[in-house]
């Protein structure tokens, strides 16, 4: 089989193809032959070096694939050989092969491509832990989505159209006109424009019900600042703690000390909530996670879900793939191909 290694922290050509024996299924594990391989920002936070629950280089990185079914070990009752299916894997999934648990792999709508499937398992679980398992957005309720053009940003957008919500996105201007097609109500230039100025201004000073920020450092603070009564800020990530290709360890403490920090009194007095969401640390809860993408599944199936996929890179071509995420050039889901 074929895999991508980081074979040591720095820049995308850290990433290099590499062969080896292929992998054997255990009593419990199915082997997939993979079709689509999803590339997240955590993978270039490994590669930079930032990620702490990365093992160390060299790696092998990747939470996500699709593909078919080749080989089950024993007691394997729900899979067979030749199904197509998608599938989390913790680490190890920028390979033309991989095992994983039973719990961990699914069966594919028939109506869908394995790229779209691919782009399935963490943006949209993320959107879900969000939007609806802990942030119960409801019909009318206001939501603010930064990097609304992401992978996340994407699959939120989708659900928050499902949930009946008001939509308020950040992004570059290039992206604002596709963001509006697809249901955005309220586009802000992160580049130009203050979203907590634009919030204030757009709501007349009412704030919003939900934010979603991945951003990091000041943002967090701003972002609580945007919340209504009952607000619920999800903070899921920090790529403000790494600006370049490679680790700069001065940008990230610096980072760091701009985090700020939610004390239980105001929090009370102010009737918001502030969430941490981290879908690397559920792997104790496969059950719950594999209940939660039958959910979203079942919402492919019936057209109300539809994974936007930005573009696939072939195996080889993994350092261009990560250097076009760092970028921010992407409309949805990014991924490898082998």
């Amino acid at each position: 089989m074929k895999q991508v290694w980081i074979t040591r922290r720095g820049p995308p050509e850290v990433l290099v193809v590499k062969e080896a024996a292929d992998p054997e299924p255990a009593p419990g594990e199915v082997r997939v032959r993979t079709a689509a391989m999803g590339v997240n920002f955590a993978d270039l936070l490994a590669r930079i070096g930032l990620y702490p629950d990365a093992p160390k280089p060299p790696c092998i990185v990747g939470y996500e694939v699709s593909g078919t079914v080749d080989a089950v070990g024993a007691g394997v009752a729900s899979l067979k050989v030749g199904d197509r299916v998608l599938a989390l894997t913790r680490f190890g999934g920028y390979s033309d092969t991989i095992v994983a648990p039973e719990v961990q792999v699914l069966p594919m709508p028939p109506r869908l491509t394995f790229e779209k499937a691919a782009a399935i398992p963490v943006n949209y679980i993320t959107a879900w832990i969000m939007l609806v398992k802990l942030g119960a957005l409801a019909k009318g309720e206001r939501i603010l989505i930064h990097a609304a053009a992401g992978g996340v940003g994407q699959a939120a957008l989708q659900l928050a159209l499902w949930r009946g919500a008001e939509i308020f996105g950040t992004a570059s201007a290039s992206k604002h006109e596709r963001l509006k097609q697809l249901g955005v109500a309220h586009c802000i230039d992160y580049h130009t424009q203050d979203f907590e100025e634009e919030i204030r201004r757009i709501t007349d000073g009412k704030g919003v019900h939900l934010v979603m920020d991945a951003v990091g450092g000041r943002s967090f603070r701003k972002s609580y600042r945007s919340l209504a009564p009952l607000g619920r800020l999800f903070m899921f990530g920090v790529s403000s703690l790494a600006p370049g290709d490679t680790r700069n360890l001065f940008a990230a403490a610096r980072g760091l000390l701009t985090l700020g920090s939610f004390r239980p009194l105001p929090l009370m007095n102010d009737n918001r909530g502030v969430f941490g969401v981290n879908v690397g640390h559920l792997w104790d809860h496969a059950a719950e996670l594999h209940a939660m993408i039958e959910e979203i599944l079942a919402l492919v199936e019936r057209g109300v879900l539809d994974p936007i996929v930005d573009r696939t890179f072939p195996l080889r071509e993994a350092p261009a793939a990560h250097a076009y995420l760092q970028a921010h050039k992407n409309f949805g889901k990014v991924l490898l191909t082998p």
